[in-house]
């Protein structure tokens, strides 16, 4: 079941005498919960979401929202890790939103994760451009919902795989990129072509040290080292130029990509 129909399931709510921003709580538990604010979309979304996100037992939904400014000031008021919010990614007063929240010096360590109908590459840049750490379909399924939050919350970037599909495609296939040819990554070690190509195949830094065995800062210094020496903007170029290069071979499948964890360098 997606979001949008577990929306239409929430037992117990008379969403009409829900408050516009609810403080819950810390659940008892040595390990701090993920907290979240909820911002746009309809009361009705905003439930589920509450619903499905409280459910995994260490998510609490700490403020929801309606409208952008009230999303700002929301974010400022509780300091959530992550503020997911439900946006056209085309309205430019929506983006706006995303940028303030992401520029907002007093709560510096809020992350925001963009919920769009559209997950194509435009309206995927223009949420990672406004700040976004995560880029989602609201027709995710729940469960990827619930892990997204979980990433983005640790500073990591997800998007979903078809957000994944299309940038890599829009990054490979513009005209009068300086792409280096693959015997230019001779320029890279061994390990950080290994590196690079883990980081293809959508490892985050933790994750890629564990492959490996070394540090959490050891795994990121190659990554970071294989970014200066290919001269990648971001670590999601990084991971086109994997493919462009011929490091990395894309699958002979009609399926999607695995959703990609894009951990910031």
């Amino acid at each position: 079941m997606t979001v949008t129909a577990l929306a239409h399931a929430v037992p117990g709510n008379d969403i009409r005498q829900r408050p516009r921003l609810t403080l819950v709580g810390r659940p008892a538990s040595r390990t701090r919960p993920v907290r979240v604010a909820i911002a746009g979309g309809s009361t009705l979304v905003r439930a589920a979401f509450r619903a499905l996100l409280e459910r995994s037992g260490d998510v609490a939904v700490a403020g929801e929202s309606s409208s952008g400014d009230e999303a700002v000031e929301v974010s400022r008021r509780i300091r959530p890790d992550v503020v997911l919010i439900c946006v056209d990614v085309s309205d430019a007063t929506g983006m706006e939103t995303v940028r303030r929240i992401a520029a907002d010096t007093q709560s510096p360590a809020v992350q925001v994760m963009v919920l769009s109908a559209d997950d194509g590459a435009d309206h995927a840049f223009a949420a990672l451009r406004a700040g976004a750490h995560g880029f989602l379909p609201l027709d995710i399924e729940p469960a990827e919902l619930v892990r997204a939050v979980r990433i983005v919350a640790r500073g990591e970037a997800f998007l979903s795989p078809g957000a994944t599909r299309s940038l890599i495609l829009e990054l490979t296939t513009q005209p009068g990129q300086s792409v280096p040819n693959p015997e230019q990554l001779d320029e890279l070690t061994a390990r950080e072509r290994e590196v690079m190509a883990l980081a293809a195949a959508g490892l985050s830094n933790q994750e890629i040290a564990e492959r490996l065995a070394v540090s959490p800062a050891t795994a990121k210094t190659h990554v970071s080292r294989a970014m200066l020496k290919l001269c990648a903007r971001d670590r999601a170029q990084l991971v086109a130029l994997a493919y462009k290069t011929g490091l990395v071979q894309p699958r002979n499948t009609p399926t999607a990509p695995p959703t990609a964890r894009l951990a910031l360098a």
